[in-house]
């Protein structure tokens, strides 16, 4: 389901639910169409493995949380955007936004040119968003607007329509952008997420752009992780094997299938309406029923839950978080 619990054992990248990336949107922006909506989704309210609610605090300070953009269809970032947070102190924190072309767009640090800086994180249900020349910006906590039936998921694909989704809260980056920023009318996207390295540097610790594959398909889950889109041709045949397994197809056209889902990016072309997957995602595509349907062969078409009813029609576009964690946070 989506990238939620892809850690180790259905946890979270290092034990950290801050760093667990789940979703990435990318849609026109509706009313606007010189404009484009992208949001990274991170640190899901609750956790699998162990069960029950993850820390109130919204983002890790010692991370970067990184949007990769390919102008050039090679799955290599030519355009990053990185957001950094301060520490969570007295209730509060901040966010900064830099961005980075060019060559080292394709590597890591935490260095750019400063976009959006000292940014207030949401904590309750009022949106804080900063507007920066042509850049606006929002981070905090909001309704996960994913939706699906995990426990059906979890139970041999036998669904119910029990949508495990529906009062959880997931922590949101959400930029507005001219298309112009995006360096190019058609590109690839996906996100991820760094802490220090013990040498001094970054590590990748989680990474995805579709939903649920990285939970289902992957079986060597801290290559996959840590790996890039240029070289995900190496689990192609793990795919393959794992469509194999649960779809019943033939080797050949087990191939052909997870060539589809490889490398793991979100095709996005600005001056045409979204759809999942063949540009972008809106907030209401179900894509859990379309990866049910690879998944399954046809066998399975979805799992009877549909998209959430607190959506917003401005921006920040995500609904209000079930929890106002405002007077948590103060105290």
């Amino acid at each position: 389901m989506s990238h939620h619990y892809s850690g180790p054992d259905f946890g979270f990248p290092q034990g950290d639910a801050r760093l667990d990336f789940t979703d990435l949107y990318a849609f026109p922006k509706p009313g606007e169409t010189g404009k484009s909506i992208l949001i990274v989704n991170v640190h899901p309210s609750a956790g699998e493995n162990p069960p029950g609610p993850t820390t109130t605090e919204p983002f890790a300070p010692e991370a970067v949380y990184e949007l990769k953009i390919d102008t050039d269809g090679d799955a290599v970032a030519d355009i990053a955007y990185r957001v950094r947070f301060s520490a969570f102190e007295r209730g509060a924190q901040t966010a900064s936004v830099l961005r980075v072309d060019g060559p080292q767009a394709a590597g890591t640090g935490d260095g750019g040119k400063m976009i959006v800086e000292r940014a207030p994180v949401s904590l309750g249900r009022e949106a804080k968003v900063t507007e920066a020349g042509d850049t606006r910006f929002f981070a905090g906590w909001r309704s996960d607007p994913f939706f699906c039936d995990v426990e059906g998921a979890k139970n041999n694909l036998q669904f119910t329509g029990d949508d495990f989704f529906v009062n959880k809260d997931v922590c949101s980056i959400v930029l507005e952008l001219p298309n112009s920023a995006l360096g190019a009318k058609e590109v690839r996207l996906w996100a991820r997420t760094l802490t220090p390295d013990d040498g001094g540097g970054w590590r990748q610790v989680e990474r995805g752009a579709r939903p649920a594959q990285a939970v289902i398909l992957v079986e060597e889950r801290d290559a996959y992780l840590g790996g890039e889109p240029a070289t995900d041709g190496r689990f192609l045949a793990s795919f393959a094997h794992a469509l194999e397994h649960t779809g019943g197809y033939t080797s050949a056209e087990a191939k052909r299938v997870a060539a589809t889902l490889l490398p793991d990016i979100l095709p996005y072309d600005s001056s045409r309406p979204a759809s999942f997957p063949d540009n972008g995602r809106t907030l209401t595509d179900d894509a859990f029923d379309f990866f049910m349907r690879v998944l399954t062969n046809g066998k399975v078409n979805g799992d009877n839950v549909g998209p959430h009813g607190d959506l917003l029609l401005e921006f920040p576009y995500v609904g209000p978080p079930h929890q106002d964690r405002v007077t948590k946070a103060a105290r």
